[in-house]
C-alpha cells in the first residue's frame, strides 16, 4: 500500500454509469415491502429485486384505469354498506 495517493484526476459520482433509460435515485421503502420483494426473488431462484419492483410499478401504471380517489371512494362506500348490514 502506498503512503500517498493522487486523487487530483478523480471524479465524483457513480463508479459505473447508469444504462440508457435508467436513472439512479435514492428512495426510502418500508422494510417489509423490500423484504417481500427480496423474498420473492430468492424464492424464484435469484434475480434482481429492483427489476421486480420495476415490473410491479409498470404493471400498476399500465392497468391503472381509475384515479386512486375514485377507487378509495368506492371501497369506503362498499365497506360502509357492508358494515350497515
Amino acid at each position: 500500500m502506498k503512503n500517498e495517493y493522487d486523487f487530483s484526476k478523480g471524479k465524483r459520482g457513480a463508479v459505473l454509469p447508469s444504462p440508457k433509460g435508467k436513472t439512479r435515485i435514492t428512495i426510502r421503502v418500508d422494510d417489509d415491502i423490500l423484504d417481500w420483494f427480496r423474498n420473492q426473488v430468492e424464492g424464484a431462484g435469484g434475480g434482481s429485486y429492483q427489476t421486480l419492483i420495476n415490473s410491479a410499478l409498470r404493471e400498476y401504471m399500465t392497468h391503472q384505469q381509475e384515479p386512486i380517489e375514485v377507487i378509495l371512494r368506492r371501497v369506503v362506500r362498499e365497506e360502509l354498506q357492508n358494515a350497515a348490514q
